[in-house]
C-alpha cells in the first residue's frame, strides 16, 4: 500500500496536469466540455477511489499469488515475451471484468460511477468505484497463472494499465485511423459512455479493441448518432459517495419489497436494470426515453459557491497528497482516522452541491472533530515536522469549513426540487 501511495505521488500531478490542458484547450477553441460542478464532482470521485485503495479498505478473495502458487503448470521468467504476455492478460480480463460489470445487476453498482456524468471528459474517467470492497479481479487471471507469469509482473503492469485507460475520456480527439482497429480510442469510448439505443454496452475494450471485435461487442461512433452521456437511471447528486451506494440501496429495496423468494435472491444475478414484477410498478424508477431531451442534472449555484466547491476539491487533494508522503510515519490507525476526515469533507462539500441542508451539520461536525484533534494533539498527523505553523493552517482550513458550510446553507440557500432517487 505504502509504495501504492507513493506512486500516486506523480500520478496525480500529471492527471490534473492533462485535466488543465483539456480545459484550458475547450475555453479557447471556445468548447468547452467542462461544467464546474461535474467536473468537481468526477475528481472528488477520483479522490475518494485513491484514498480507499491506498487503505487497502476491502476483502480479497483470491489473490493472484495464490492462484499462481496453485495453478502454475510451468515457471517463466521476466523476459519481455513474459511482459507481453502479462499485458495480454490484463487486457483480456479487464475486457470480461468490464463485460461483467454491464451485464449483472449487482456488479454493475460498482460501476456505475464511471457512466454517472452526463459530461464526458478527462475529469469524468476519474469516477472510479469506492463500492468495490470485494476483490476478485484475480479470477479473471487463471490464463495468465496457468502460464506462471511473476506476481512481480503483474504488480507493475496493472496500474500501468488502468492509468493508461485516462486519456481517451474526451470528446476533442476525433477518430485515429488505423489506429482504431488496435486501440481502444476517444471515439470508441464515447460509444461506451453513451446511452443512446445504439451504443449500450458496446466497447468494453481497455487498451485493445480487438476483444469487442472479436466477441461481438464492438461499435462504431456514427456521424448521424451523436453520443448522448450518463445512465438511463440519473443519479441525480454531486455526491459521489451517494452514487456508489445507489444502485445497490435500490437492489436492496427491491430484494425487501418483493414477495417473490425467488426474487429475492435472483435479482442480484439478473441482468442489469432487471427488477421483480410485483415491485416494477409499485416503486417505479425514472428511466431516460429519450436520450436527445431529458433534463441534465443541475443545482443552482453562485459563482461563489462554485469557487468554494474548486477550493474544498483543492485543499483536500492537497491533504491527501500530504497523507501519501507521510504514509509510513502517520501509521494505520492514523491514516483510518485521516481517511476519514477525506471522506466526511468530500461527503459535506458536494452535499452543499447538492444544496442540501444536512451539509451544514456534517461541515460543522467535522470542523469541530479537526478542531478538537489539533487542539489535543497539538499537530495533524505530522505535518508540524514539516512545517511550524502546518496545523494552525489546517486549523483555519476547519474554521474556513464551518463558515463556508453555514453560508452556502442559511444565508446563501437555493430552494431546489431534491430528485436523487431511492
Amino acid at each position: 500500500m505504502e509504495t501504492y501511495a507513493r506512486a500516486l505521488l506523480f500520478a496525480i500531478p500529471f492527471f490534473i496536469l492533462l485535466l488543465v490542458v483539456e480545459i484550458l484547450y475547450g475555453h479557447f477553441v471556445k468548447n468547452q466540455q467542462h461544467k464546474v460542478l461535474d467536473t468537481v464532482s468526477s475528481i472528488s470521485s477520483g479522490l475518494t477511489n485513491i484514498v480507499k485503495d491506498s487503505l487497502g479498505l476491502g476483502v480479497i478473495i483470491i489473490s493472484y499469488p495464490f492462484l499462481l502458487e496453485h495453478l502454475a503448470v510451468t515457471s517463466v521468467k521476466a523476459t519481455w515475451l513474459v511482459w507481453g504476455i502479462a499485458f495480454l492478460a490484463i487486457d483480456f480480463a479487464g475486457y470480461w471484468n468490464h463485460r461483467l460489470s454491464h451485464h449483472i445487476n449487482f456488479f454493475w453498482n460498482q460501476h456505475v460511477i464511471h457512466h454517472s456524468s452526463e459530461e464526458f471528459n478527462l475529469a469524468c474517467a476519474l469516477r472510479q468505484s469506492i463500492s468495490n470492497l470485494l476483490g476478485y479481479f484475480p479470477l479473471f487471471l487463471i490464463p495468465a497463472a496457468l502460464f506462471g507469469v511473476p506476481a512481480e509482473v503483474i504488480a507493475i503492469i496493472a496500474p500501468i494499465h488502468l492509468f493508461a485507460q485516462f486519456w481517451y475520456h474526451t470528446q476533442h480527439i476525433g477518430k485515429m485511423g488505423w489506429l482504431e482497429y488496435i486501440i481502444v480510442t476517444p471515439s470508441q469510448h464515447r460509444v461506451h459512455h453513451a446511452i443512446n439505443p445504439e451504443y449500450i454496452d458496446k466497447n468494453l475494450g481497455q487498451i485493445l479493441c480487438v476483444w469487442d471485435r472479436w466477441f461481438g461487442t464492438f461499435q462504431e461512433e456514427l456521424e448521424d448518432v451523436p453520443p448522448q452521456y450518463g445512465v438511463l437511471k440519473p443519479v441525480h447528486t454531486w455526491n459521489p459517495i451517494l452514487i456508489n451506494f445507489q444502485h445497490l440501496w435500490r437492489l436492496m429495496l427491491d430484494a425487501w419489497r418483493t414477495k417473490s423468494i425467488r426474487d429475492k435472491f435472483r435479482i442480484w444475478f439478473m441482468p442489469t436494470g432487471w427488477r421483480p414484477a410485483d415491485v416494477k410498478d409499485l416503486y417505479p424508477y425514472e428511466v431516460i426515453k429519450d436520450v436527445y431531451a431529458f433534463n441534465r442534472y443541475q443545482t443552482k449555484a453562485s459563482p461563489l459557491l462554485k469557487g468554494y466547491s474548486i477550493y474544498q476539491m483543492v485543499l483536500t487533494l492537497l491533504l491527501i497528497l500530504f497523507m501519501f508522503y507521510n504514509y509510513s510515519a502517520i501509521g494505520f490507525g492514523g491514516l483510518l482516522l485521516f481517511g476519514a476526515f477525506i471522506f466526511l469533507g468530500i461527503f459535506g462539500y458536494t452535499s452543499l452541491m447538492d444544496r442540501k441542508t444536512y451539509a451544514f451539520y456534517i461541515e460543522l461536525f467535522r470542523a469541530l472533530a479537526g478542531i478538537i484533534l489539533i487542539g489535543y494533539t497539538g499537530d495533524w498527523f505530522g505535518v508540524n515536522t514539516y512545517w511550524s505553523f502546518g496545523s494552525m493552517l489546517i486549523g483555519l482550513y476547519f474554521v474556513v469549513t464551518g463558515v463556508g458550510g453555514f453560508y452556502f446553507t442559511f444565508i446563501e440557500r437555493s430552494e431546489v426540487p431534491q430528485e436523487i432517487a431511492y
